[in-house]
């Protein structure tokens, strides 16, 4: 039961810190501005459907993708640490990303941007994607599975309720107050990313000096 509650925790923290609400939301209040309150719930809504099936469907594919492309998984974790330290870095200087639309081209994405850009790359980008797979891989037990996709889905659902009150908690905290809480995930992100290298870069050296 203790090891079910200690991956259930990393399964959490990694992933809210890897989705990072709080960083979403003032892109999402940018790119929605030009919608009502009614049309800019329905993207809310759609967006993290679409984000979570996705991230469900990388996780369930994983091992097939290992199989097929010749991937191991010590090399994905390697490759996952850095993507996780870039974008931990990135999150530590309060850059919301690389993904950026001009003023000129918002209305252009109003009809879909539920699906890209929003949900993919925006919600779920490269460093959830590699997580998920990695954390799969890791959940050797049906109860490690279910907690997995359980607490994806809880994490998921404090996506929507900060997108659907994003005005509000912006408004509340305030350009500083958001960069602070960035910061703060920044660090989080970039300590996993180090234990994810590491942790695949442990079995590799051994399998060499074999």
């Amino acid at each position: 039961m203790s090891q079910l509650i200690a991956f259930s925790l990393v399964v959490f923290t990694s992933f809210f810190t890897l989705l990072n609400p709080l960083g979403v939301m003032p892109v999402y209040m940018t790119m929605t501005a030009s919608l009502s309150n009614a049309q800019r719930t329905k993207t809310a809504k759609k967006a993290v459907i679409v984000a979570f099936l996705t991230l469900v469907a990388f996780a369930l594919s994983g091992d097939f993708l290992f199989k097929f492309f010749g991937i191991s998984v010590n090399s994905f974790r390697m490759v996952g640490g850095i993507i996780f330290f870039q974008m931990g870095y990135d999150m530590l200087n309060a850059r919301l990303g690389g993904f950026k639309v001009a003023p000129d081209e918002i209305k252009e994405y109003v009809n879909d941007i539920s699906i890209t850009p929003l949900a993919i790359p925006m919600i779920t980008g490269p460093g959830a994607i590699t997580n998920a797979i990695v954390l799969m891989d890791d959940a050797n037990t049906w109860q490690k599975k279910a907690a997995l996709f359980g607490v994806m889905a809880f994490v998921f659902f404090i996506v929507y309720i900060c997108l659907w009150s994003a005005a509000r908690i912006v408004r509340v905290m305030g350009e500083t107050g958001n960069k602070i809480m960035m910061r703060l995930m920044g660090l989080i992100v970039m300590v996993i990313a180090i234990e994810f290298f590491f942790a695949g870069l442990g079995p590799i050296l051994k399998d060499i000096l074999k």
